[in-house]
């Protein structure tokens, strides 16, 4: 997550003047960032999306563990009066094999311009994340357990980076007395309708102190009408892809929309300790021609510790309670447990390397691929074995990696 880390930025006055086409006397800057992470991970058992059978232990290379492999650049130029023109643009990459992160996505991270005031706020448009994701990632458990690893199981309730809105107009405001607040609105550009593939956001936070708190709500609708296969036309499309398909979802995917409400809190005790909780309730609901027929609704509460004993170690350790409603004919509702521990050191300001654990134990029951035979609930972890799931109820991940940022 680059909100983590300070980036350390390179001012190039020639790149500026060429990328931002400014006059010689404007004062501009473009920044140049990015950051490489790469390390070797264990499951114990990995299968295809929707098996529940065959599953194997696996052993292989993973990037962008700790944070996302990723190159950008960022430019400001000033207007007058505080006002300032932005823009960004960052693209993702696998750096165990140099591919694009998204296929056919150029800059399938962000990519939006703007304008900021320390007043009034800023304004951007473009593809961007969601104000619901933006002002709630403070207190999400992937800052120290990272998304790959710590997210919520398949990152059920979008509190990592995975939920990317295109077209998105976002409005965010300035601190107000330790408040801040924030609005968008993605279109989907399908003829004869506004809402059909649409998706908004609100959320504010404030922050005072050692306190801090968000709340958040979210709206994503499927561009296919009534429901069904994922609309390539929708707002969280990815390269026509749906965002956040895991062992936890799978069988709902043909939803008309999803809502996903959040809250999120923290406290810092010292320098050395503190600790942030969220409460998240997610919402898939079917349309005349999605698979399932009733709306599945899932309860999740987790909590994260982070110590922080000298200025090279952090560790930190969370834990999160995923619970199903009953509905679409199942009588014993899915539930997933999921245990983390984060070790990372820093070798200094830019490079450091991690290790990390987790283990995810699901009971009940969830529907299948077809949305309707209902099967028995099998693990994941985080967001990084969504596509390669466990075959049972149980799953154990290891990692270790390094990282830079430039």
């Amino acid at each position: 997550m680059q909100r983590r880390y300070p980036e350390v930025k390179v001012a190039v006055t020639a790149a500026a003047m060429m990328l931002t086409g400014t006059c010689a006397f404007a004062q501009s800057s473009v920044t140049l960032y990015g950051i490489v992470d790469a390390g070797l991970g264990y499951q114990s058992s990995s299968t295809s999306l929707g098996s529940t059978s065959g599953g194997h232990s696996a052993f292989k290379m993973i990037n962008g563990v700790w944070a996302g492999s990723r190159f950008g650049l960022k430019g400001a130029e000033e207007l007058g009066g505080g006002t300032k023109a932005i823009f960004t643009l960052e693209e993702g990459f696998n750096s165990a094999t140099g591919a694009m992160a998204t296929n056919n996505l150029m800059f399938s991270r962000q990519a939006f311009v703007g304008l900021s005031n320390p007043t009034f706020g800023s304004f951007t448009a473009g593809r961007q994340y969601a104000s619901y994701y933006q002002l709630l990632s403070a207190y999400s458990p992937t800052t120290w357990l990272t998304g790959y690893f710590g997210a919520h199981p398949g990152d059920l309730d979008g509190l990592d980076t995975g939920y990317r809105t295109n077209n998105t107009l976002l409005y965010m405001s300035p601190v107000i007395y330790g408040f801040k607040f924030s609005g968008s609105y993605s279109f989907a550009g399908v003829p004869g309708s506004v809402n059909q593939g649409s998706s908004w956001a609100a959320a504010i936070q404030y922050a005072q102190g050692p306190v801090g708190l968000a709340v958040g709500f979210s709206r994503i609708n499927n561009s296919t009408p009534g429901g069904g296969a994922f609309g390539a036309d929708s707002a969280t499309s990815n390269a026509g892809a749906q965002a956040g398909v895991s062992a936890v979802t799978n069988g709902y995917q043909t939803a008309q929309a999803q809502q996903r409400f959040a809250v999120g809190a923290g406290y810092t005790f010292n320098s050395q300790f503190d600790v942030t909780a969220t409460y998240t309730n997610v919402q898939y609901i079917p349309g005349i021609n999605s698979l399932f027929r009733s709306e599945q609704i899932w309860n999740t509460g987790g909590i994260v510790l982070h110590w922080k004993p000298s200025p090279t170690w952090d560790f930190a350790g969370g834990y999160s309670y995923t619970r199903a409603t009953t509905a679409n004919g199942i009588s014993s509702s899915a539930q997933y447990q999921q245990f983390n521990l984060s070790q990372y050191y820093s070798l200094s300001k830019r490079t450091g390397v991690y290790v990390l654990e987790a283990y995810t134990r699901a009971n009940g029951q969830t529907l299948a691929t077809n949305g309707k035979s209902i099967i028995n609930a099998t693990a994941t972890i985080g967001d990084g074995f969504n596509t390669t799931p466990s075959s049972s109820r149980s799953m154990v991940a290891v990692g270790a990696g390094v990282v830079h940022r430039f």
